[in-house]
């Protein structure tokens, strides 16, 4: 029988060069970005990971007035819908899958599945919408996922001094809260870094199991 090349399987393009696993990585780790409507979710995913993201943005309709809450994210024409994912290396040896949530809350039933095997989590803030992030801690702290909280810079948002976010999100002593951009790598690695020095902190005390 005669054999045609176009009957040949097609070939499937491996990962490009820069988004394969490095060969020196020992430890993946799950980690969980949460938040709000428009806190920042998909743009630190996007701005953090060391490979192209994937996202699941799907464009607005109608069908959300009066049910989504848009304040603050107004101009906003899109939505995370099921998650967002990307990678990235800590250490040679340590690497960090990030996973974000969508922030629609009529899209917070996917977010039992996605905490699933989450070592730990990022609650972006916006302070101009604090109240949004009592239920997004309430929902970590019953699946027993520890946090930090991320208090994005939106410049038009108002400052508070860290204490007094604390105190306003009834944060516990231990949970560190800082500052971030999430549009600039280097500020949301630095806020991934934090959430692994936390959870190193917790294991070390024996609270993480």
């Amino acid at each position: 029988m005669d054999f045609n090349a176009s009957d040949a399987a097609p070939v499937i393009p491996g990962p490009r060069t820069e988004e394969r696993l490095p060969q020196t990585a020992q430890a993946a780790v799950k980690i969980v970005i949460v938040g709000g409507f428009g806190v920042g979710k998909t743009t630190m995913v996007g701005s953090v990971s060391e490979i192209r993201p994937l996202t699941t943005e799907e464009t607005m309709t109608q069908a959300g007035i009066g049910i989504d809450d848009n304040y603050g994210s107004e101009t906003k024409t899109a939505t995370t819908v099921a998650m967002d994912f990307g990678r990235i290396s800590i250490t040679d040896k340590l690497v960090l899958y990030l996973f974000g949530t969508p922030g629609q809350e009529r899209f917070w039933f996917l977010w039992n599945r996605l905490f699933e095997g989450a070592l730990g989590a990022v609650v972006l803030v916006d302070t101009r919408r604090l109240d949004v992030s009592f239920d997004v801690m309430g929902r970590l702290e019953e699946r027993g996922v520890p946090f930090i909280v991320a208090v994005n810079s939106f410049p038009d948002a108002p400052r508070h001094a860290i204490e007094e976010l604390r105190g306003a999100l009834d944060l516990a002593p231990e949970i560190p809260i800082v500052e971030c951009d999430v549009r600039r790598r280097a500020s949301s690695r630095d806020t991934l870094l934090t959430l692994m020095h936390f959870l190193h902190s917790l294991a070390r005390s024996g609270a993480l199991t």
